[in-house]
């Protein structure tokens, strides 16, 4: 049996605990938090209800880095994306952990030869970069440095396939890799039609899952208006409609985050979903992932893809 340890029991750290237990592995936690027990249990009883006490029989807990990461197969980092942080703890990880173990990073902007600028065994260093919740959205990217092995790139996606990811490797190195930039045009120009004042955050949210998200949720972008253009396709959408496609781009919102945008997007967003508990709102939301996943065929790939042992 594989053990993977995971540095880090915050959001996404426990989601990775949650989905490598969940799939047969030894899970061997590594965290600063003195309760860390009691938050990774909470997060295995919020994500895996009714499994939770399976899940926690593969759970190990060593505090200390270096011997967290003795003698493991794969490495899951999950520390705040600060780099000098990631470096001096990537050195600590490159010097106790075996040659052949992969050594994963969750970050969503640090590139994998800056993390691993002191690291002994570079090579085997790879940026994996999940969508939150990992235990439920297939979307991994990955993403190697000029000294990472190729091999290594091919294990982790190897790797991420056999626990139910979908891993896409990344062809160049970007800022902010290619989801969250995404992700972050769609979420500027949001901010920018709840300040101006056309809708409310409650209604925004309802204009993209009942359109677009929809939509999004069964194919991509180039699929759909490639759609849009009939039988002619993507080139006649974009001759018909590509010129005004560049005017509406130079007409998109440029908000400003100051102190009264924060605070009113923070008042909205509290007015429509503050009702309910943080545990509420996670298990509504997983519900609904897994409800998309099983209505596009893909269930079982989040959680019930379990190693028979």
């Amino acid at each position: 049996m594989s053990t993977v340890t995971v540095i880090g029991a915050g959001t996404i750290g426990l989601g990775w605990i949650n989905l490598f237990s969940a799939h047969g592995l030894t899970v061997r936690v590594n965290s600063r938090r003195p309760d860390a027990r009691r938050i990774v249990r909470e997060g295995l009883e919020l994500f895996s209800p009714g499994r939770a006490e399976e899940l926690a029989a593969r759970i190990e807990y060593e505090p200390d880095v270096r011997r967290a990461v003795t003698g493991v197969d794969f490495v899951s980092e999950n520390a705040p994306d600060d780099l000098p942080l990631k470096q001096r703890l990537f050195a600590e990880i490159g010097e106790a952990a075996p040659d052949h173990a992969l050594v994963l990073s969750s970050t969503s902007k640090l590139l994998p030869d800056d993390l691993g600028r002191d690291m002994p065994g570079p090579g085997r260093l790879v940026v994996a970069h999940p969508f939150n919740p990992p235990h439920i959205v297939p979307l991994v990217e990955v993403l190697g440095g000029e000294r990472t092995d190729p091999e290594a790139v091919e294990r982790t996606v190897a790797f991420l396939e056999s626990v139910g990811r979908t891993p896409v490797v990344l062809r160049r190195a970007l800022p902010g890799f290619a989801a969250n930039r995404l992700q972050s045009a769609l979420l500027r120009e949001s901010i920018h039609l709840v300040l101006e004042g056309v809708v409310t955050v409650e209604e925004l949210d309802r204009i993209v899952t009942d359109s677009i998200g929809l939509r999004w949720s069964t194919i991509g972008p180039f699929h759909a208006f490639h759609l849009g253009g009939g039988p002619g396709g993507l080139r006649k959408w974009l001759e018909h409609l590509g010129s005004g496609l560049e005017q509406g781009w130079r007409g998109l919102g440029q908000p400003a985050l100051g102190t009264e945008a924060t605070e009113a997007l923070v008042a909205q967003t509290e007015a429509a979903y503050g009702d309910r508990t943080y545990a509420e709102l996670v298990r509504d939301r997983d519900d609904r992932h897994h409800a998309v996943l099983a209505a596009l065929g893909r269930t079982g790939e989040s959680q019930e893809k379990e190693i028979e042992k």
